[in-house]
């Protein structure tokens, strides 16, 4: 049986920007991050771009609220558990169980940066 870990999905808004979702899968004692532009309810319907950002701490697991200074806030648009099927320097094939993601997804390193698509 493949180890089962935490994720969660921010929806974060920022003044002046336009609003994103990160995507924090907890591995190694943080949170690895991907930046994507449209809600975990679309991310099935079509390959998109998933922006490789800076690791982030477990406490974001639970957390919404004001980030950046106050500059932002996030609140959580979905959460759950996932296992990594399959992973190499440039794929990862992901099974999630969660309120809004369910089932493979697969992460994709192209030329120009990262993807994620349903399975």
């Amino acid at each position: 049986m493949k180890e089962l870990k935490r994720y969660v999905v921010q929806k974060h808004h920022k003044a002046q920007e336009q609003v994103h979702w990160d995507l924090m899968l907890e591995a190694g004692g943080v949170l690895e991050t991907y930046r994507l532009p449209e809600p975990p309810e679309k991310w099935r319907d079509k390959a998109i771009e998933a922006v490789k950002i800076f690791d982030h701490p477990l406490k974001f697991l639970n957390y919404e609220g004001s980030v950046n200074k106050g500059k932002g806030r996030v609140e959580i648009a979905d959460c759950g558990m996932y296992s990594v099927i399959r992973k190499d320097e440039t794929q990862k094939q992901i099974s999630f169980s969660g309120n809004v993601l369910k089932g493979e997804f697969l992460l994709n390193l192209k030329e120009d940066g990262w993807e994620l698509r349903g399975v």
